[in-house]
């Protein structure tokens, strides 16, 4: 094992941080995880920033001990990628200290700011510069509350002193000691504050929005040669952060979607549907989002993003608070109990709706029910709702970028539902693909991370062999499931 070399992927996300070590078959051959918590006070959901760090070192130790425990030596490490929570940012002054808790991709504090940007006629402007509507999701808004509300934040951004990072960038920067202060197209594309047609943070955006004097970090492409570091001592010798993307993106590089058409889905507790384009941009999204896939020193590919703010939250949601399930097992034996939902609709707005509605001030609803109705009914209908709504985000891509859905592959905790991943084949006519690969994101930035290391194009880098994909091609309930969706279209349409 000597002589073999790995790769060390940190997938910073909003539960924990994990950190595993690839060979170059694409294997993992070691993992490491630390749990994060999460503040939620009402519509305010907040980080510690330092504790985003030291979860980043905690996991990376603990990878470490798992390969000591294999012989494999922190010199076999040749490079390390970052993946991190999009959207989530952090302030800190020119002395490096801390000026507010991370704010959370979740948070929804800014509403009303959204509400009187777009009421000033700010959305189009946005939108033409960034290929984002004005949402809450977004950084810049809540970056704007606290300058509002908060008066230390306020003085400093007077006097030039605010530095303004998503995750990624914090982490670089505590890792270097703030010797290094870079982001990557990617992460910088959700601040709602680059322009990504000119690849720039847009300064007409933040005189607009009352945020100059802001410090940004310069942007690299996501495959660069960001830092050198040792992890605080956790390796001898300092080693090169060689990626950096954000976590859906990174996830669809690790599903193996490279080509024009080419779509991931995450079905987890939201969900982000990316599906490649190219290197030109041709047609803007109107209700999607346009979207920086990955950047190399070649140049930038974009992508077309839908995002769905409750998929697996509702199925939880109904387990946790009405109790009508005990487990996986049992919910998709429910599921399995009525061929059709009899009318019953879930409309699953708990947090609003994103794409194409873009209502975040809906509230979730159940319609349709009636005497007969039953926990089946009102089971099957909630798991249709996640299918539906990636359905639409496809139908929405496609329509937009005047593009066709050529593959569709799902990961994360829902995709393990056979019943979900065979309805939403059925919804959308067209095989899904079902990755075996769990840490999708962590595969995706350590392929970026691997392109200094091993001459070979991206698509083969820690290409792993796909024994462990299952695929779920449309069967004879799909004429029930159009009707259903028929019928969801018509209630949502209806309802929003």
């Amino acid at each position: 094992m000597g002589n073999e070399q790995y790769i060390l992927a940190i997938d910073q996300g909003t539960s924990s941080t994990k950190t595993l070590a690839f060979d170059e078959s694409g294997r993992v051959i070691a993992r490491g995880s630390a749990k994060l918590d999460i503040q939620y006070t009402g519509n305010f959901v907040e980080q510690n920033p330092e504790d985003i760090y030291r979860s980043v070192l905690q996991s990376v130790a603990a990878s470490l001990y798992e390969l000591e425990q294999q012989s494999i030596f922190p010199s076999q490490i040749v490079s390390v990628g970052l993946t991190n929570q999009r959207e989530t940012f952090v302030l800190w002054d020119g002395d490096g200290k801390v000026l507010y808790n991370a704010i959370s991709w979740q948070c929804k504090r800014s509403s009303a700011i959204c509400d009187r940007l777009k009421e000033e006629g700010m959305e189009e402007l946005v939108k033409e510069k960034t290929g984002l509507p004005i949402d809450p999701y977004f950084s810049a808004t809540k970056l704007i509350w606290l300058v509002e509300h908060i008066p230390a934040v306020a003085a400093e951004l007077e006097r030039g002193n605010v530095f303004f990072g998503t995750v990624d960038t914090w982490i670089l920067y505590r890792l270097t000691a703030g010797k290094c202060y870079l982001t990557d197209h990617t992460n910088a594309s959700r601040t709602m504050l680059f322009n990504i047609y000119e690849l720039g943070w847009d300064e007409m955006l933040l005189k607009e929005l009352g945020l100059q004097g802001l410090k940004l970090p310069e942007v690299r492409p996501s495959a660069y040669v960001y830092a050198a570091s040792n992890f605080e001592g956790l390796f001898p010798e300092s080693l090169s952060i060689c990626s950096v993307i954000g976590d859906s993106q990174a996830a669809a590089l690790g599903a193996g979607c490279f080509q024009r058409g080419e779509a991931k889905a995450t079905l987890g507790t939201g969900s982000s549907i990316m599906m490649a384009v190219g290197q030109d941009l041709v047609y803007k999204g109107q209700n999607t989002v346009d979207a920086i896939y990955y950047s190399t020193e070649q140049g930038v590919v974009y992508a077309a993003e839908g995002i769905i703010v409750s998929c697996g939250a509702t199925i939880t949601w109904m387990k946790e608070q009405l109790g009508l399930f005990g487990n996986e097992d049992e919910l998709e034996r429910i599921a399995r109990g009525v061929p059709a939902n009899h009318g019953v609709t879930v409309i699953p707005a708990f947090s609003g709706m994103g794409t194409p509605y873009w209502k975040k001030d809906a509230k979730a609803a159940v319609i349709g029910l009636t005497f007969a109705s039953d926990r089946s009914h009102l089971v099957r209908a909630a798991l249709e709702s996640v299918c539906f709504q990636i359905k639409d985000v496809i139908t929405a891509i496609e329509s937009e970028h005047q593009l066709f859905l050529s593959q569709l592959v799902v990961n994360g905790g829902m995709s393990e539902n056979t019943f979900v991943v065979q309805l939403l084949a059925n919804a959308l006519d067209k095989p899904v693909s079902c990755s075996a690969m769990a840490d999708a994101s962590a595969l995706g930035c350590a392929r970026l991370a691997g392109i200094g290391v091993w001459d070979k194009p991206l698509h083969e880098i820690l290409s792993q062999d796909q024994v462990g994909m299952t695929i779920y091609y449309p069967d004879s309930s799909r004429a029930v499931v159009e009707t259903s969706y028929k019928h969801w279209l018509n209630t949502i349409n209806r309802y929003l």
